[in-house]
């Protein structure tokens, strides 16, 4: 497995790989030009701003060491179509937020299963993956893009001790008067996204929208529509006893 620092490696059009006087770097030209036939591939490092190149077999065995490691079933039937027809009949039924003539906005015409990929963790020493799950083209993808900015939308919620990302953040700390008596604190959520509470979520945002007296059709529609979300899960975790 070979990691390249894209910081040290000027990277043009499809990996055209520069400054190739070391023998790291002439032997990644030669496995770019035809990686299938190499039988290599070029992914993703985990956290670092690099690539990495390592045998199309080995990643797949990392991805099956994952599967198996997390206690994962592979499933007899495929829900897309169920989920398929459970977001039509909800779209259809949100008279008070989506416009009839539009609906077909927030449907995927030809909705597929997830895709997972996995970037390689080179800062771990057994270079497991961090999986991430493609759910573009999953039936609710474009009803929960719709649905982030609805609840701020009709309910505003403070956002004094939120971020949007990185640069804000930034800006924010540049902003902020900082003492030498000032302690940084930084915290590492372990498992977040998966150990989401989902009903008490649900709990708060109708406490929210309650409290903001929105309309109630509103209320019932966008509560509707969070529930047919997050049930629309592809991936289940059975542990053993």
């Amino acid at each position: 497995m070979i990691d390249y620092d894209l910081n040290r490696l000027k990277i043009k059009d499809n990996f055209n790989f520069l400054h190739s006087t070391h023998t790291e770097f002439r032997t990644a030209k030669s496995i770019q030009r035809n990686p299938q036939e190499k039988g290599a591939m070029i992914t993703t490092a985990d956290k670092r701003n690099s690539v990495v190149i390592l045998h199309s077999q080995q990643y797949k065995t990392k991805i099956l060491d994952f599967i198996n490691k997390s206690n994962f079933r592979t499933s007899t039937v495929n829900p897309t179509k169920t989920f398929q027809n459970q977001i039509r009949k909800t779209i259809n039924h949100s008279t008070a937020l989506i416009i009839q003539s539009s609906k077909l906005k927030f449907v995927n015409l030809n909705p597929t299963a997830p895709t997972t990929k996995g970037l390689i963790k080179m800062h771990k020493s057994d270079q497991a993956i961090r999986p991430i799950v493609n759910w573009r083209n999953a039936p609710a993808f474009k009803l929960s893009k719709h649905f982030t900015g609805k609840p701020k939308q009709f309910s505003p919620l403070p956002y004094s001790f939120n971020t949007k990302n990185t640069t804000e953040l930034i800006q924010e700390l540049k902003q902020t008067p900082i003492t030498p008596t000032y302690i940084f604190a930084s915290q590492d959520s372990m498992n977040m996204c998966s150990n989401a509470p989902i009903t008490e979520t649900k709990q708060i945002l109708d406490k929210i929208l309650n409290s903001n007296t929105t309309d109630p059709q509103i209320r019932i529609e966008l509560l509707n529509w969070y529930d047919i979300i997050t049930k629309q899960n592809y991936f289940q975790d059975y542990y053993s006893n």
